[in-house]
């Protein structure tokens, strides 16, 4: 993939970056809806702003590049977030990878993505675990949180950035899929109130925040 980055002139230009443009770009699903949230703010959509603010004093947005890839161990596959964004704040940068939602699940849970199926889908898992600290994976989990939160703390790495941060930005009316973001949040950072935003120590040192923003219902108009 080229290292070289386009400006964008809209949401249609993040269609053609879709693994199926004409499956996943129609009306309410999460790539549009997402598209045309980010495109219509002045910067950061106002919830993500407001959700990073109560940990990163004022955060602002320096970049950012949809359907980002972050190469992951033990096989060919990346990890690809809806958007993968550098944000400056008064306390430092943060990479951060914001994962798009309308009603769509979090993918397979641990125990049917099968982490014994093959020694690369092994070494993916035990790295995965191994990031983010987790000793314990319960089968119930759902693998995509795990490889898209590893992929912010990877790129803050990368960029060399004190702070990670992972974000579900949702525009479901009912929050749909939110207990199994609960759920992850408690692995990683205990009994704690999975609707704010949690800020979490990392075995790298990098601190990494946690956050379940939800967009406004009229861009599934879009």
């Amino acid at each position: 993939m080229s290292r070289i980055l386009l400006p964008s002139t809209g949401p249609n230009d993040w269609r053609r970056l879709l693994a199926d443009p004409s499956l996943h770009w129609a009306i309410g699903r999460s790539a549009r809806t997402l598209a045309n949230a980010w495109e219509a703010a002045d910067g950061l959509p106002p919830e993500i702003h407001n959700a990073l603010a109560a940990i990163h004093p004022e955060p602002r947005l320096l970049l950012a590049i949809p359907e980002h890839k972050t190469p992951l161990p033990g096989g060919r596959r990346e990890s690809q977030s809806d958007i993968f964004a550098l944000i400056g704040s008064d306390n430092g940068l943060i990479a951060a990878t914001i994962e798009g939602k309308v009603d769509e699940p979090f993918g397979p849970r641990v125990a049917d993505w099968n982490p014994d199926g093959s020694p690369g889908k092994r070494e993916r898992f035990d790295y995965l675990c191994r990031i983010l600290g987790i000793n314990s994976c319960p089968p119930d989990l759902h693998y995509q949180l795990l490889h898209r939160t590893a992929s912010a703390l990877i790129e803050a790495e990368r960029y060399g950035t004190p702070h990670a941060a992972m974000v579900v930005h949702s525009f479901s009316p009912d929050r749909r899929w939110f207990d199994a973001y609960a759920k992850f949040v408690e692995v990683l950072a205990g009994p704690v109130d999975a609707t704010r935003p949690q800020r979490l120590s990392m075995p790298d040192d990098r601190s990494l925040t946690l956050a379940w923003c939800s967009g406004s219902p009229s861009f599934l108009l879009c």
